[in-house]
């Protein structure tokens, strides 16, 4: 099998899941999720911007590491496959983005569709939690995905990301058109370009085109009609969809095979579960039939409570916070004056088992959710539905991520888990991935949770039913879910703020939006005498209670400036020879590089006015 290095695999501290080559193999990019028709056959690859965004990705990593933002777990031991720490800058970007969700939703919530301020309390729900609730929630029977083991390598992966692409000479793909005159005559458009190309590849723009409307039939004809109904290379290859499977596949070809298929790269992309008969299962690792059949294996990290292990013992690590949050709901009701509708929310950790953790902190084993369950009427659920789609979409915009990198996308029937009347991913465009990805998830869960728990733990219904003022009624409320990921919103920051100035001495910035940056202001003196440092700490003492700020008089000041500018400061105060004479300092702007003098004695003013916190 041909080796492709890239990121992902620059990434992988140990083997995952018993890959014993983590570092050579290509591991898959995300998860993206098609908007558009699907499309098989593949007739051009797409691969000139991905090196590009994989240099980026590599570059923002290298960037973490080195500034102190992310590192691996148990990095001494050879790491853990999932799990990941954060150093002393990115628990300061944490924190910032966990306090202000809080502030902007709980504290000082946003003012609703009724003209009045959303009631909102908080929550903070052990991580173990009685084993009857997931089994209520569905998650002990349901909560799986379908996996695959390569028996020669080890590896383990998930069923609906591994397809096998298959390859065709030019002479099949004219001879399938030949033969099926029914069908030439359909798309006689491709027999033309066909006959009047002197190389296909010149023509493959035309031809793809031609093809989007009819690639699902292609499909069909091309695995049943070319003698002998299989192509002339398969690969095995595990990817997110058809479209990036194809890609990788076509990356792999070697010389020898190119020749063989005649420099083109026609081909045919199916998911191992859904493979024509005669076609192989091939495993992306060995190349050969060596994946067992698809068996489900469930999420959740399990454990035991007290001294015993047995059935009886048996707990989870939660994957997900919404539960406790449900299970609480009669509590902060009996405890509270809130009424409907009003909203819980909670941060915390979540644990899933994943099967193959990729993309950086993107999808890991370990993660940590900021969510928001709101209570509503069902007669009112959809206004609020509809409010909390777009406060979230604002509340990202707000805090600098671009519009062109983010999108809401309604989620189509297909995708809604069977309790949801509707959902909206907030999504965005990583460096990793060539479609946009989930940073957050607005669904409209009807009554499900609340029925769902009434029967598990009083075997009724309406246990959780409340009083309708107006109309003395009881009735089950519905429920809205904001839910998002810290760690992917910290990572769409990283990516989102990473700026390159080749203009500058040290070229790499980040470029935070002032109330995320770790740190708001760093103070330097310009050289250690002429009492500069001592002028310089006192700025910083007059800061530090109010703001973050750091206080360096190492090496030359354009250093210093670089180290704020990759930690992503906003603002440097500097002590220089002028500050001796008349009081003024230079304040450096970390965006534009210029600079400014103020009196030493308003810095703090200054930065005020400037981050508006």
């Amino acid at each position: 099998m041909a080796i492709l290095k890239s990121y992902d695999a620059m990434l992988c501290l140990t083997p995952i899941d018993g890959c014993t080559t983590a570092c050579e193999q290509r591991h898959t990019f995300l998860n993206p999720r098609e908007t558009g028709e699907k499309r098989t056959l593949i007739l051009k690859d797409r691969n000139d911007g991905m090196s590009r965004s994989t240099e980026t990705m590599e570059r923002i990593v290298a960037l973490c590491r080195r500034r102190g933002f992310i590192f691996g777990s148990s990095e001494i031991y050879g790491g853990i496959g999932g799990f990941w720490d954060y150093g002393p800058l990115g628990t300061e970007l944490k924190r910032n983005i966990k306090d202000v969700w809080w502030h902007d939703m709980v504290t000082n919530p946003p003012i609703g569709p009724d003209g009045k301020e959303v009631s909102m309390v908080g929550l903070d729900c052990s991580i173990i939690m009685n084993p009857k609730v997931w089994e209520a929630s569905g998650h002990v029977g349901g909560f799986s995905d379908p996996m695959v083991d390569c028996t020669e390598s080890k590896r383990r992966y998930r069923a609906d990301q591994l397809w096998v692409a298959g390859f065709y000479t030019k002479d099949d793909f004219i001879r399938l058109v030949e033969r099926n005159k029914e069908w030439t005559e359909r798309h006689k458009y491709l027999r033309d370009l066909l006959d009047d190309a002197s190389d296909l590849d010149e023509r493959f723009d035309e031809i793809e085109k031609h093809w989007e409307q009819n690639c699902s039939e292609f499909k069909h004809e091309v695995a049943t009609s070319v003698s002998p109904g299989l192509p002339t290379i398969a690969m095995g290859v595990e990817a997110s969809n058809e479209i990036e499977a194809g890609n990788i596949a076509a990356s792999l070809l070697t010389k020898k095979q190119l020749k063989q298929l005649g420099g083109t790269k026609l081909r045919v992309v199916y998911e191992i579960r859904e493979l024509p008969s005669k076609w192989h299962r091939l495993s992306p690792a060995s190349q050969e039939q060596t994946l067992t059949e698809p068996r489900e294996f469930n999420l959740m990290f399990q454990t035991h409570v007290g001294a015993l292990q047995d059935a009886a013992s048996v707990a989870y690590l939660r994957p997900e916070t919404a539960q406790g949050i449900f299970a609480n709901f009669k509590n902060v009701m009996d405890s509270t004056r809130v009424k409907i509708p009003f909203g819980i929310a909670q941060i915390g950790k979540a644990f899933r088992n994943e099967i193959n953790p990729r993309n950086y902190t993107f999808r890991s084993r370990e993660f940590e959710q900021m969510e928001i369950e709101f209570f509503c009427h069902p007669k009112d659920s959809k206004m609020w539905y509809e409010f909390w789609r777009n406060v979230r979409l604002k509340w990202y915009e707000s805090l600098g991520i671009k519009s062109e990198n983010l999108r809401p996308r309604e989620q189509g029937e297909d995708e809604l888990a069977h309790y949801s009347d509707a959902c909206t991913d907030v999504e965005y465009l990583f460096p990793f991935s060539d479609e946009p990805q989930e940073l957050e998830g607005i669904a409209h869960r009807g009554d499900f949770d609340l029925k769902a728990h009434g029967v598990g733990s009083k075997n009724k219904e309406n246990t959780f039913a409340v009083l309708d003022d107006d109309t003395k009624e009881r009735f089950l409320p519905h429920v809205i879910e904001p839910s998002a990921g810290v760690d992917r919103f910290l990572l769409a920051t990283l990516c989102e703020a990473y700026t390159v100035d080749e203009s500058r001495p040290s070229p790499e910035l980040l470029k935070f939006h002032p109330r995320l940056a770790p740190i708001k202001a760093a103070v330097f003196p310009l050289v250690k005498k002429d009492g500069m440092p001592e002028v310089a700490e006192q700025i910083y003492r007059d800061i530090k209670p109010h703001y973050i700020c750091q206080f360096d008089i190492k090496q030359s000041i354009g250093k210093r400036y670089a180290r704020m500018d990759e930690a992503g400061t906003p603002y440097c105060f500097t002590v220089d020879g002028q500050t001796l004479e008349d009081g003024t300092v230079t304040v450096r702007d970390r965006d534009t590089g210029q600079q400014e003098r103020i009196d030493k004695s308003k810095c703090l003013e200054y930065l005020r006015e400037k981050l508006q916190l």
